[in-house]
């Protein structure tokens, strides 16, 4: 982690060099001390990986609290990922109604008025991009030459490099995802102060993703091999995203591209990876080191309770969804300190795909049969958020991100002594799992649905329910949501089986105030360009119906 701590410093000074501009970032630093400046690099693998590392903490990065006078846990992008993707649907609901970002997503009510949620996805996934492409200029061959680089470690960074990539291909996804169309740069842009670069569609951004996951995955790229060094990216990682654009191409292109995502999962299938026997242990605080749990991680973010300290993130998540009443000396049932009293599940949601009963409030007792739907905590809680949205005692708090370990003999228990103010419990961005349900939504909508039911009698074993007999779209959209559920998928999700925002599938305040849910416009599909970055960038175009 030495390398880590050293890239949160500089990560904090570099940002007093920012401003609103993402483009500013692809200029040289004046400071020679700064890993993206041709300064520092020489012949030393060591600041070679550092470079690396700091590109992977964009994802864990809580320092650059100038983004709007943000919060800085709150601008992290994997908790404002999460936000973004999971509290504008059905799965989950924020109490926090004086932020300024919760009214909007919780009922899909937001506007082009800045949304720091939606602000800090944009910023950090281009800012992020931005740091790939000039690590890759100052990693370019011909510089390594004149650094001195001997042949050994050219080599070394050449999977450096191909590392990169695959971070940036991931971060251009989550724009593309988002936002649809927007600015496209590589390490081969004119960069610079006065350089703003246009938006290309989001068919071309597509098209560029895919073909560079397509290099990674092939067997002559320098992209490390599946599994080898854990929680950085491989071959799995490449593939596994590469497999999820595919699944989604109809929606980012226009164009279906079913067999190329069966193909992709066939040869993540070849890799290696199993199921983690106990599905509660992949999201435990020792899931980085629970080897039966890193079996079926295509690629995780780290987070550890003495080295990433940042309220975002898992912290945030296991931060949220308790209360501070809910956590005493003898009862810390999430493991961790903190209790904000933000996020909860629906009790529609929980019902429609869990199926519990028998619920005593009093105790917190309640019954189902599906082992993923154990997670939930309802002592002290109300069912309904009928006029209660911003009440946390109104809805099921989820406990399925949970920092005891897996091992642990009393699993609704830790003595004081063992409680943390942060998150061990790395995040998936990709997991074997998601794979097998992409795989049977392929199979299916290819005609060939048998072809994936094993894999699908895989995942009921492991919940300790009955394996469905046949594949359907709704079967897919609820075990999407048992399986994956609070993992960042289900507004992807929803847009694509035409559920987001028709009156097809209604939830608690969908669309607007109203409990029953409702309809909303089409062109929310996407999230609008924050204004701040058009009045930034005049080449910049807002998207339809904002």
């Amino acid at each position: 982690m030495k390398y880590m701590k050293r890239i949160i410093y500089i990560a904090a000074a570099a940002a007093l060099m920012m401003t609103a501009c993402v483009n500013d970032l692809d200029t040289l630093p004046l400071n020679k001390t700064e890993p993206i400046s041709e300064y520092v690099y020489g012949n030393s693998e060591g600041a070679y990986l550092a470079g690396l590392s700091r590109l992977y903490f964009q994802f864990a990065s809580n320092d650059l609290t100038d983004l709007q006078q943000m919060d800085g846990g709150a601008s992290e992008l994997v908790r404002a990922f999460w936000s973004v993707q999971e509290t504008t649907t059905d799965e989950a609901k924020c109490s926090w109604e004086n932020d300024a970002w919760v009214r909007a997503l919780n009922t899909n009510t937001w506007n082009a008025t800045q949304n720091d949620a939606v602000y800090a996805v944009y910023v950090r996934t281009l800012q992020g991009i931005a740091y790939v492409n000039e690590y890759l200029r100052q990693t370019e061959p011909s510089k390594l030459a004149d650094r001195g680089v001997d042949s050994a470690l050219a080599a070394k960074i050449e999977g450096f490099r191909a590392e990169a990539r695959f971070i940036r291909a991931y971060m251009y996804w989550m724009a593309l995802d988002c936002f649809g169309s927007v600015p496209f740069t590589t390490e081969k842009s004119p960069f610079g102060g006065s350089y703003f670069p246009a938006q290309a569609s989001r068919s071309a951004i597509f098209d560029y993703c895919t073909d560079e996951l397509e290099y990674l995955v092939s067997d002559g790229s320098p992209m490390p091999a599946a599994r080898a060094l854990y929680p950085r990216a491989d071959k799995g990682s490449a593939a596994g995203l590469l497999a999820r654009m595919y699944l989604n191409s109809e929606v980012y292109t226009g164009v279906p591209r079913w067999a190329e995502a069966k193909d992709m999962c066939e040869k993540i299938f070849s890799m290696g990876y199993a199921l983690c026997p106990e599905y509660a242990a992949l999201f435990r605080g020792d899931n980085g080191q629970n080897p039966a749990a890193r079996g079926e991680m295509l690629w995780t973010i780290s987070y550890d309770a003495s080295s990433t300290q940042s309220y975002g993130g898992t912290s945030y998540i296991l931060s949220a969804t308790l209360a501070a009443t809910d956590i005493t000396d003898s009862s810390r049932p999430n493991g961790q300190r903190n209790g904000w009293a933000g996020l909860r599940t629906p009790y529609e949601f929980v019902e429609r795909y869990f199926n519990v009963s028998g619920q005593d409030y009093s105790t917190g007792f309640y019954q189902v049969a599906d082992k993923r739907g154990e997670v939930f905590y309802i002592k002290g809680r109300s069912e309904s958020m009928d006029g209660a949205l911003y009440s946390f005692m109104n809805g099921w708090s989820n406990l399925k991100f949970n920092n005891i370990p897996h091992d642990q003999t009393n699993q609704s228990y830790l003595p004081v002594s063992a409680v943390k103010a942060f998150s061990d419990v790395d995040f998936p961005m990709v997991r074997l799992a998601e794979i097998y349900l992409i795989y049977a939504e392929v199979c299916m909508n290819l005609g060939t649905p048998e072809t994936a039911l094993p894999l699908l009698a895989r995942l009921s074993e492991r919940a300790g329910v009955e394996p469905p007999s046949a594949i359907t779209v709704d079967f897919l959209v609820a075990e999407r949501a048992r399986e994956l559920m609070w993992e960042a998928h289900r507004r992807t999700d929803l847009i694509r089986f035409g559920l987001f925002n028709t009156s097809d599938y209604l939830w608690p305040y969908k669309g607007g105030d109203s409990f029953e849910g409702q309809t909303f416009p089409d062109y929310k599909l996407i999230f609008p360009i924050p204004p701040t970055e058009l009045a930034t960038n005049n080449s910049l175009k807002q998207n339809p119906g904002y």
